[in-house]
């Protein structure tokens, strides 16, 4: 490991590089080395030596381990506990979000020869995404609602073929099922192979005579239904429920992809949510806090009657356990916090404001918090 170059030496970049400039030099490094292109000596190990260094770089648990303990981080046996990422290896054929296949298509026009391989196979769709917001309380205590979701749903009399019967699917004659072409063309760097979408087939390997009269060939119908959702008690904002082949439609009668619904929670009046905790603020007069009374409490499963101690003060905070959300996982409960308004009244009826001074009277003023203040401030 001595000898190796510095990753960041290797790449041209600084070690403040964001992600995009990593991946921009890996792509330049990789046109001018790929041993496909550039057949002078050396050049494999080069493009070997790129590949490693985006691989470790554009990985930001990797770049982390690299920055604070350089390539001693992926020796076999390091003192860590041995190489964190043994097993990953290095390939060409894709690294992070980049794949090396893409690069030369997009370089000489051509097709990828691993994805036309694999062009006629059945494939799943992708998997879609549905912000869906339910009220706070819904999100507490669960509820099943009806989503309207649209989608490609595969022909129940073709079952997906397109054809009008099986013996309406032939092996296409031009590319003979494989789904793509061959071309040729001649570059700077001599003669390059690349692969292309049969444009007799569209890719697909295959060709119908008589097309499917419900579908009109396309093998699916699009579709709009209300599903039933069930909002499970307890779930939070951003959390997602899936909705299994609901998503965009396969690729060769592969099945769709899944609908992932995300929840958002709408605000409520006066409960606030933290974690599986419950927070709400009660306005009490000055008269129940110094004297002490019992109230109704609302929570989000119903009113509690609480006890509120004589001499409570302003901003005091009391529990109630187990009056918060269930847990998605094991059904423990969080717990509900009361946060106390003591409310001073701002006018007084005459007969208040004599009963008022009457107290005031009777107290002796060395006895008054400001008072205790001063003689603590002038010690």
């Amino acid at each position: 490991m001595a000898n190796k170059r510095d990753y960041y030496e290797i790449l041209g970049i600084n070690k403040s590089a964001s992600k995009d400039e990593i991946k921009s030099a890996y792509r330049k490094l990789a046109k001018k080395y790929h041993p496909d292109i550039n057949h002078e000596p050396g050049a494999e190990e080069k493009f070997k030596e790129v590949q490693e260094a985006y691989d470790i770089l554009y990985d930001d648990k990797k770049r982390q381990m690299y920055d604070q303990f350089g390539h001693a981080a992926f020796e076999q046996g390091a003192s860590s506990g041995g190489n964190p990422f043994q097993g990953g290896g290095f390939s060409s054929q894709g690294f992070g979000d980049i794949n090396i296949n893409d690069i030369f298509a997009s370089f000489f026009g051509g097709g990828s020869r691993q994805r036309s391989s694999r062009a006629t196979s059945p494939r799943k769709g992708d998997d879609t995404l549905m912000r869906v917001r339910v009220s706070f309380m819904d999100a507490i205590l669960g509820k099943k609602i009806k989503v309207p979701v649209t989608y490609d749903e595969q022909c129940s009399v073709c079952h997906g073929s397109g054809a009008r019967s099986a013996s309406d699917i032939h092996t296409c004659s031009q590319c003979g099922g494989r789904g793509y072409i061959r071309t040729q063309q001649r570059t700077l760097f001599g003669v390059m192979e690349s692969e292309a979408p049969c444009p007799s087939c569209g890719g697909k390997g295959k060709v119908i005579e008589h097309v499917c009269d419900a579908c009109g060939g396309n093998g699916y119908t699009r579709v709009k239904r209300d599903i039933e959702v069930n909002i499970p008690s307890g779930i939070n904002a951003g959390q997602q429920i899936r909705l299994q082949g609901k998503g965009d439609r396969g690729v060769n009668g592969g099945p769709n992809g899944d609908l992932y619904i995300e929840i958002a929670i709408a605000q409520h009046d006066f409960f606030r949510r933290d974690g599986n905790d419950i927070h709400i603020n009660i306005p009490l007069s000055f008269i129940d806090a110094t004297l002490g009374t019992v109230i109704d409490v609302p929570t989000v499963y119903g009113e509690v009657e609480v006890k509120v101690p004589a001499g409570t003060q302003p901003d005091q905070i009391l529990k109630l356990r187990g009056k918060g959300i269930k847990d998605m996982r094991n059904g423990t409960p969080g717990h509900e916090y009361i946060h106390l308004d003591i409310k001073t009244p701002t006018s007084l009826s005459r007969s208040e404001k004599a009963l008022y001074e009457q107290i005031r009277a009777q107290s002796k003023s060395s006895d008054s918090p400001f008072e205790k203040f001063k003689r603590i401030f002038r010690r």
